[in-house]
């Protein structure tokens, strides 16, 4: 447990699921791709062992203190199972640099069995990842993992261009690839589940910023509300979250069954709440690249402030969070600043005069 801190983050989010009084407000800066930095690694260093992924996450646990520890499987998780190819960048997140399918045509020719536990290295990398992290640190703080939605699932097969032109041309086999996919991610989840970790689905070429809404009731929702419905038969916990503008979808989100909603910086928490605030606890939205990436402290305190002030009242309750995942060079003090000003501004029981 942090220094500064009276409860676990265990005992926190027990608290706050339950409408118990808190030390103060969670807050989950959401450092995933970034935390070899908390140990001096390159991100390559980082994902290269199960033990490098977990040594880091419990590296920036003991320096910020903050209440989720992260795993990542990944965007490109389903995609590199069935075949893409990969980047391999020293200090960076990879990228598909060569789909697994080519023809849409083919998605018959898609084998399930690669995406099984045994016959997925990558899976059993970051499985045995969140088993090291939750043994060591599980009785005392969360792990989620970071896994992708049905929607960028099938990107990550077929290519974001060709799936976004097959919601035109090719319906029909586009929505068998993504049901194909989204029993895949019902396989993967139901694993980490099972080690004790919260699904953190994102679904960022879901976005409102590259789809219509049209298009995201027809290709994503529907196997959304299925992955949501199997993995609470599981027992397992859901945060939904989908990068850019939602602000047109994000009352659909919550039709997903989701048990939390975390937005992007390019949504309006005040929106937000407004909307969906007395259905699911929000997650957001501090800016991950202006203001934790290239902004000062003083930057950092400030958004933690605006974000708290507007958020605090939520009725289903608000965690304060990244607008998304931390990449890249993130200034290690702007985190231990977003931590400090979520212990000043959200000690409790929170009083509105200390972010006026």
């Amino acid at each position: 447990m942090h220094k500064d801190d009276q409860m676990t983050p265990n005992e926190r989010l027990t608290a706050f699921m339950t409408g118990k009084p808190m030390d103060r407000i969670l807050s989950m800066p959401v450092t995933c791709s970034m935390s070899g930095l908390a140990l001096g690694m390159t991100h390559k260093e980082k994902r290269s062992t199960a033990l490098n992924e977990a040594k880091a996450q419990i590296a920036c646990y003991e320096r910020f203190g903050s209440d989720l520890t992260l795993i990542e499987y990944g965007l490109h998780g389903v995609g590199i199972a069935l075949g893409s190819q990969m980047s391999d960048p020293e200090d960076a997140v990879p990228s598909v640099i060569k789909n697994a399918l080519d023809d849409l045509n083919d998605v018959d020719k898609l084998d399930m069995s690669k995406l099984e536990l045994k016959n997925d290295k990558s899976f059993q990398l970051h499985l045995e990842a969140a088993n090291i992290l939750i043994d060591r640190l599980g009785k005392e703080v969360p792990t989620g993992v970071l896994i992708s939605g049905p929607f960028t699932a099938a990107a990550s097969v077929y290519g974001t261009e060709k799936l976004l032109k097959a919601t035109r041309k090719n319906p029909e086999k586009l929505h068998q690839l993504i049901k194909f996919c989204n029993d895949g991610l019902k396989m993967i989840c139901r694993e980490f589940i099972k080690a004790g970790c919260i699904i953190l689905l994102c679904d960022p070429i879901a976005s409102g910023t590259i789809l219509h809404r049209k298009q995201y009731l027809e290709f994503v929702l529907p196997y959304t509300i299925d992955l949501v419905k199997d993995i609470h038969s599981a027992e397992g916990m859901i945060c939904y979250h989908i990068c850019g503008d939602t602000t047109s979808i994000v009352g659909d989100m919550v039709k997903s069954g989701c048990d939390m909603v975390s937005i992007d910086n390019r949504v309006d928490l005040e929106y937000t709440k407004q909307v969906i605030g007395d259905k699911v606890p929000i997650l957001g939205n501090i800016d991950p690249v202006e203001v934790l990436t290239l902004g000062s402290t003083k930057d950092v305190d400030l958004a933690v402030k605006k974000c708290i002030q507007k958020g605090y009242d939520s009725p289903c309750g608000y965690i304060l969070a990244s607008g998304c995942d931390l990449s890249g060079n993130v200034p290690l003090e702007n985190i231990d600043q977003f931590m400090t000003s979520a212990r000043k501004y959200g000690k409790w029981p929170l009083d509105p005069r200390n972010f006026l």
